[in-house]
């Protein structure tokens, strides 16, 4: 899978062009014109392979009909195109311009199975494929032994809850939501639980969550409540500025 920056890079040009490696021989091109300039990078148009694509701000009525493929361990705790953590193990998918963070609704044509994913990453950069399902969704709908399957999507929107019962709808804002800065990543859990109680005094909500990386158990520190993805990538500034830097903000459903 393909990993996009989501870094922010001012020019004195009309159009910014930032050039990334990508995996399997992929390069990707984010372009910054002044239209886009103040989105965030994942909304931002791009290119893989002299190919652009340009993610959309709205998913309703978006319905697609395609190959589906998997995703797994290689990129495990691995970062995905909107800077949250790849888990193989959850029910998380990559598609090329659907907004993030929205829920999609995956049917397997051949068994008529279904699932329902999170948007979390871009890909796949396949000809003829349409999404990239995670470990966990793949198996669930059972194409991990054939890799691939014809499949029917359907974007439902965000996930609201409500006393047990839940519904998707598209938000006032594909900005809004709940976001966090990830300040750090410990092996040790004391370690990641010491920095969260200091982070926690000053930025009050700051949580520990663990994730298993290639068999060991990390401890990651995320600061913050932020309500709007813009006001997460402003602090993103303000941790790296106190040292952090490898801070990056995260969704929380």
């Amino acid at each position: 899978m393909l990993r996009l920056f989501r870094m922010f890079f001012p020019s004195i040009c009309l159009i910014l062009i930032f050039i990334l490696a990508g995996c399997a021989g992929h390069t990707t091109r984010v372009i910054d014109t002044p239209e886009t300039r103040e989105l965030a990078g994942w909304q931002k148009p791009y290119e893989v392979d002299g190919k652009r694509y340009h993610p959309l701000r709205d998913h309703r009525g978006f319905k697609q009909r395609g190959v589906a493929s998997w995703y797994g361990r290689k990129f495990h705790g691995r970062k995905t195109s909107n800077g949250e953590v790849y888990d193989m193990y959850a029910m998380s998918a990559a598609h090329k311009t659907l907004p993030m963070g929205i829920y999609v609704k995956v049917i397997h044509l051949g068994s008529g199975r279904h699932i329902i994913v999170r948007v979390n990453d871009r890909g796949p950069f396949v000809a003829g494929r349409i999404i990239d399902l995670s470990y966990a969704a793949a198996k669930k709908i059972g194409i991990v032994d054939s890799g691939t399957a014809l499949v029917q999507i359907e974007a439902l929107g965000f996930r609201q809850a409500d006393r047990g019962q839940v519904t998707y709808q598209a938000p006032v804002s594909y900005d809004s939501g709940s976001f966090a800065v990830q300040i750090g990543a410990f092996s040790t859990a004391e370690n990641a639980y010491r920095l969260a109680e200091k982070m926690r005094n000053r930025y009050g909500k700051t949580v520990v969550s663990a994730l298993m990386v290639n068999g060991q158990r990390i401890y990651r520190v995320r600061a913050g409540d932020y309500n709007s993805l813009q006001q997460a990538e402003k602090a993103v500034h303000s941790f790296v500025s106190e040292g952090f830097a490898g801070s990056f903000v995260v969704a929380f459903d």
